[in-house]
């Protein structure tokens, strides 16, 4: 069929599609990507530093971590939305700049409540750019088996992110001092800005009607309640305490408001009439089920590694490697197997690959494994990977090309919800599990054991301040307790990825590969031509 393109009429502009100009566009997506993934995990090694230098309180502290991820996904419809309206491109480029201005500041903080702004700042730099990369990366995809490519390398540079940010974070506070970590961005997007404003096209959805700034921020508010609320669960606060009901309660009355306003708007913020259709919200209700079942036990296995099998952080973080090189395999080979098995296919087998990998882990005991848990790692990267890519491609194929900002700000607030979720069940399923196996330790008195109870390293450290028999007797059960935790977590996990397997059934069957028409709106000095795609 014929669609319509812009051709630049000179060398500074290319556009959608051009030959093999997209895929240095998707080069271009990808860095923008990475440092986005990288900025995420990077601080975690830098938390000892920064305490040791700012000196921050206990709120201060859990601020300085949350306020870049909280930010970040509150305002992912907002921004994805707005990328619509105004153009992804000019959204993205804004990101790339106060990315960089944001990192400078959190690199030369000289006070806590510096940092707190200057990582907020970063979270809204994030949320500029994760939305506008795939949104992107859907427009100058217009072919379906190509765009399945490009979502492969897409998603295996962001297992690749996550990854590299702790041992980037280690390797910088070796040779320099902590705010070293945000410095490296600046460079980077000192690079992405003007390649990234030669080589990405521009482009937008229909722009019927006046955005809808009110619904806009509504949304933003209700995702910043709920998000603060269930990382307060996932944090250990109580689950009755105001600080962590009143988030959740006026997030979620914000969100419903958000829902009825978007329905009675003649041109919506986010056309809701996409979750009518069963592949996408299918695939958003996967994308949840995922990261709700798994990114848990990810904090789960690293307690495991280094405070039960006692390895130092580089060994863990070596032990956790092949799971990312297993995601990445997964992610470059995707584009093949949903050519071949379809999303239907493959996004469940992923699912049940990956309950057989955490199925397997629960044979893991006080004793090391190591064949055991390489086995189990790189099946779960493996399956994980291949039940994300399968659900993030049908998402965006599904979504309306107008709509793409948007369909990608949904995606992105999934994940991050989903996770959120997932560390605040997963957590107090661990929790639960763990507790009574500390009560009444023969030696130890009642206060101890109370104490000992509410996690492993504080368990570790009451035994450590009782010393002697009564001291080894609560470490030993401490870690007999936290082994039986994990081998319940891992069993609910199971079950959440099988329900998983059985909603990815209502994904269609075999991967449609229709040409789509692409709309790329022209520079000014640009002249107009037919192409057919």
């Amino acid at each position: 069929m014929s669609g319509t393109t812009t051709a630049a009429a000179g060398p500074r502009r290319r556009t959608a599609g051009a030959g093999a100009n997209r895929w240095l566009v998707l080069v271009v997506l990808c860095v923008s990507l990475l440092l986005v993934a990288v900025d995420a995990t990077v601080l975690h090694v830098a938390v000892p530093a920064v305490t040791e230098d700012l000196r921050p309180g206990a709120v201060e502290l859990l601020w300085i971590v949350d306020a870049y991820p909280l930010v970040c996904a509150s305002l992912l419809i907002l921004f994805g939305t707005l990328g619509d309206r105004v153009g992804r491109r000019r959204v993205l480029l804004l990101g790339y700049g106060l990315f960089g201005v944001a990192s400078g500041l959190a690199a030369f903080a000289d006070g806590p409540r510096t940092l707190i702004a200057a990582r907020a700042l970063l979270g809204v730099g994030g949320a500029m750019i994760m939305p506008a990369t795939l949104s992107i990366l859907r427009q100058v995809f217009p072919d379906r088996r190509e765009r399945a490519v490009a979502i492969g390398v897409w998603s295996a540079v962001a297992a690749v992110g996550a990854a590299v940010g702790p041992l980037l974070g280690g390797f910088l506070l070796e040779h320099f001092w902590w705010g070293s970590v945000f410095l490296v961005n600046i460079p980077l997007m000192l690079v992405s800005l003007p390649v990234g404003r030669l080589l990405l096209p521009e482009s937008r959805g229909s722009g019927d009607g006046p955005w809808d700034v009110a619904g806009a921020l509504m949304a933003a508010a209700g995702l910043f309640g709920v998000v603060l609320g269930v990382k307060r669960l996932g944090g250990g606060g109580p689950a009755a305490g105001l600080a962590t009901v009143l988030p959740l309660l006026a997030g979620a009355a914000l969100l419903v408001l958000f829902v009825r306003r978007q329905r009675r708007r003649r041109h919506p913020l986010v056309d809701l009439g996409m979750f009518a259709r069963p592949a996408f919200s299918t695939a958003v209700g996967c994308i949840v089920l995922a990261m709700l079942a798994l990114v848990g036990l990810e904090l789960i296995a690293a307690q495991y590694l280094q405070l039960v099998l006692e390895l130092s952080p580089l060994e863990t973080g070596l032990r956790l490697l092949p799971l990312t090189l297993a995601a990445m395999a997964a992610g470059l080979a995707g584009a093949r197997m949903l050519r071949r098995f379809g999303p239907r296919r493959m996004v469940c087998s992923g699912f049940c690959l990956t309950a057989a990998a955490v199925v397997l882990l629960t044979a893991l005991g006080r004793t090391d494994h190591c064949a055991l848990m390489l086995c189990g790692f790189v099946l779960l990267g493996f399956g994980l990977e291949t039940t994300l890519f399968g659900a993030y491609e049908s998402m965006l194929s599904e979504a309306p090309q107008e709509r793409a900002g948007g369909a990608a700000a949904i995606g992105e607030t999934s994940y991050q919800l989903g996770a959120g979720v997932g560390i605040a069940l997963l957590g107090s399923v661990m929790n639960a599990a763990y507790a009574p196996g500390l009560a009444g330790v023969p030696g130890v008195p009642a206060s101890a054991s109370a104490a000992a109870g509410h996690s492993l390293g504080e368990a570790l450290e009451v035994a450590g301040h009782l010393g002697g028999p009564a001291g080894a007797a609560l470490r030993r059960a401490a870690r007999d307790a936290f082994v039986h935790g994990l081998h319940v977590t891992l069993l609910v996990s199971a079950g959440l990825l099988l329900l998983g397997a059985v909603m990815a059934l209502r994904l269609p069957r075999v991967m449609s590969c229709e040409a789509q028409a692409v709309a790329v709106p022209a520079p000014r000095d640009a002249a107009q031509s037919r192409v057919s795609v």
